[in-house]
């Protein structure tokens, strides 16, 4: 039966592929969860899963973390400066240990273009992708989309006073349940048919538009959506004290879905679920009723 290792394994994600591993009915014994810190690895115990420790920044720790595994969920760190040279280091480490299948958690991008607004994210995933379909181990990469878990993010702390404000006009974003995203991750780990493949991982696309309409539904009252130039959002972020890799972030986002770079029609995560992903009207329902 394969080993297989889940990094990241004390985030929202990595822990909701465990549970959806565990949820599987495999053998605990060939689950195992990589973790950095040793002070949260107490958190994973009771899951009953093995825990091995590894750095994404310390090689030596990353070829002992990885020997003995046949399949490694590779999720994505969260140094976007450091993140190129991060993961070409975990592809190596994970060739030289003998792991025979890698599984990559990438960003849903339409092309590779320098242009794009989120190029600044993307081209660390580029890298990565590439550097793993370059390796000759077997891969499948899961290029997910937005999550839904972070859409009162894009909306603001004060959605219902002042309406939502973001430069995205009518683009459209796949948000996706980060919960449901680490459930078809576990599908894939479980199942066959799937080396050398790549997946989007997305839901069904909505507007900034039809949100606002969903809430003014549920809240009875007008939420108002305004869709400003770039700068504009920019300055205004900075007057009211965001930080400015939010700030970068959010307006990179919503160009891009102006763009439709966001926009998603895939089937795949429907397929591989075996039902449809988890729509944003409920998920509005469940923040705002």
């Amino acid at each position: 039966m394969d080993k297989i290792l889940v990094t990241g394994a004390t985030g929202h994600y990595g822990r909701a592929v465990l549970k959806g591993l565990l949820n599987s009915k495999i053998d605990k014994k060939t689950i195992y969860a990589m973790v950095r810190d040793e002070t949260k690895a107490g958190e994973l115990e009771s899951l009953g899963v093995n825990i091995v420790f590894g750095d994404y920044g310390d090689y030596e720790s990353l070829i002992k973390a990885f020997s003995g595994a046949d399949k490694l969920l590779f999720v994505s760190g969260n140094e976007v400066k450091n993140r190129i040279t991060q993961h070409k280091q975990v592809v190596k480490a994970a060739k030289n240990a003998g792991v025979r299948h890698i599984l990559y958690t990438s960003q849903q991008h339409k092309s590779d273009d320098r242009d794009s607004p989120i190029y600044f994210i993307i081209k660390s995933h580029l890298a990565t992708e590439t550097a793993i379909m370059n390796s000759g181990m077997q891969y499948t990469i899961l290029r997910n989309a937005l999550y839904m878990d972070m859409l009162p993010e894009f909306l603001g702390k004060k959605v219902l006073e002042e309406g939502i404000f973001l430069p995205a006009g009518q683009g459209k974003i796949a948000f996706t349940l980060r919960s449901e995203m680490a459930e078809t991750a576990a599908i894939i780990l479980t199942s066959q048919g799937h080396k050398n493949k790549i997946y989007e991982i997305s839901g069904s696309s909505i507007s900034f538009t039809e949100i606002a309409e969903k809430i003014s539904d549920i809240k009875g009252k007008n939420i108002t959506y305004l869709s400003p130039d770039s700068k504009v959002f920019i300055n205004a972020a900075i007057r009211k004290g965001m930080p400015k890799m939010v700030i970068k972030m959010l307006a990179g986002f919503a160009q891009a879905a102006q763009k439709g770079e966001l926009d998603s029609r895939s089937s795949q995560m429907e397929k591989l679920l075996g039902r449809k992903p988890a729509q944003v009207n409920d998920f509005l329902k469940q923040i705002y009723s």
